[in-house]
């Protein structure tokens, strides 16, 4: 568990919450409570007695339950005192189960084969609940988006990212988007390596020197995207019920909360435009794959074409050296040119000269042409 105290522009980070028990509810700034789901579904009762002592309320049993259920889709939900999100993380690295010692194989993506960065995408959901000031978040065990940000919140609180004008979050809300923008932006960090995948096996369909016979991995690669596809639709709607909850809040009653309300808004806003992103480049790369595959198809099936074009045009050449032979071959005891000295090389003549007509005609008609690479 890992327990932040945000204030304007210092950060103080414990691991102990029986101070926070005992402290109550801070006079300035809000709390940050980040714990793994398993360690939260062993410790409730000691989170239930912080929440109630700081926000003086507590969770409801529904929303426990949904904090960790390990299966559950990115999904809003809101109470009159508290809202609740859980968003499913794309972040690169497959992590263990919060269950003890188990390996997380219902959260990642299909392990049958694929591109090695798909296999590597981590779709385990991260739960928050936001109070006015605490904001409690449920990870995945180990869960490198949760230490991302809270090396990057220390660093922000330092002295040399203050003279750069690095701002901490303002608000419980404000630190929940950013740590879903941070999930967002995890994904759309693998999309170089992804598309270089996906091109790779482009060529190799549509190169007609190679023999593409890796089909299962590409199958796998196409139920993987769009199992990315329904997460991101997921994640999309969650944010836009987000978005419509904001609008539903009373109204701010100074000129700073309603700055603060707008710039929550605008970070919103931003988060949906990056997930619309995510969305836009994992149909493109599933259309990229389809297409790939039926010009594939097409491409063998017109190379098919212009081979049986050609070996039917050999045998049209061959023909009439079929026929000439043919006819000298009858058990006839007359027969023109068959006792001439000279026969044999007259029908020779005509046969070279048949065969070479009908290739040099055919070959103009691009008959005899075969398909380029």
């Amino acid at each position: 568990m890992r327990i932040f105290h945000i204030h304007q522009n210092s950060v103080t980070e414990t691991d102990q919450l029986s101070l926070l028990e005992a402290s109550g509810a801070p006079a300035q700034g809000f709390i940050w409570v980040a714990c793994g789901r398993r360690e939260f579904e062993v410790i409730q009762s000691q989170i239930q007695a912080m929440l109630l002592k700081v926000c003086g309320l507590q969770l409801v049993d529904l929303h426990i339950t949904d904090l960790l259920n390990n299966q559950l889709p990115s999904h809003y939900d809101y109470t009159s005192q508290y809202d609740v999100l859980v968003f499913r993380r794309l972040a690169a690295g497959a992590t263990v189960t919060d269950s003890e010692n188990a390996p997380d194989t219902q959260n990642t993506l299909p392990s049958r084969g694929g591109p090695p960065i798909l296999r590597r995408i981590d779709t385990s959901p991260v739960g928050f609940a936001v109070f006015d000031k605490v904001v409690l978040s449920v990870h995945p065990t180990d869960c490198a988006v949760r230490d991302a940000y809270a090396g990057k919140l220390l660093l922000s609180a330092s002295a040399e990212s203050k003279a750069a004008g690095a701002r901490l979050p303002s608000s419980p809300a404000d630190l929940m988007l950013r740590v879903v923008n941070l999930m967002v932006d995890g994904y759309l960090a693998l999309r170089r390596e992804l598309t270089h995948q996906l091109d790779h096996w482009q060529s190799e369909l549509l190169n007609p020197d190679t023999r593409f016979d890796n089909w299962s991995a590409l199958l796998d690669a196409r139920l993987a995207l769009h199992h990315l596809d329904e997460i991101c639709e997921e994640q999309r709607s969650c944010i836009q019920d987000w978005i419509e909850a904001i609008k539903t809040w009373p109204d701010a009653q100074s000129a700073a909360e309603s700055r603060e309300r707008e710039l929550l808004q605008v970070r919103s806003r931003d988060v949906l435009e990056h997930i619309e992103r995510v969305v836009h480049h994992v149909r493109r790369l599933e259309q990229s794959a389809e297409t790939a595959v039926q010009i594939h198809f097409s491409a063998q099936s017109h190379r098919t074409n212009d081979t049986m074009r050609t070996l039917t045009t050999l045998t049209a050449i061959f023909l009439p050296l079929n026929l000439i032979a043919g006819i000298f071959g009858m058990n006839f005891e007359f027969m023109p040119l068959l006792h001439w000295v000279s026969g044999f090389w007259w029908t020779i003549a005509s046969m070279v000269f048949t065969a070479v007509s009908l290739a040099f005609w055919f070959w103009r008609r691009q008959y005899l042409a075969l398909a380029k690479s």
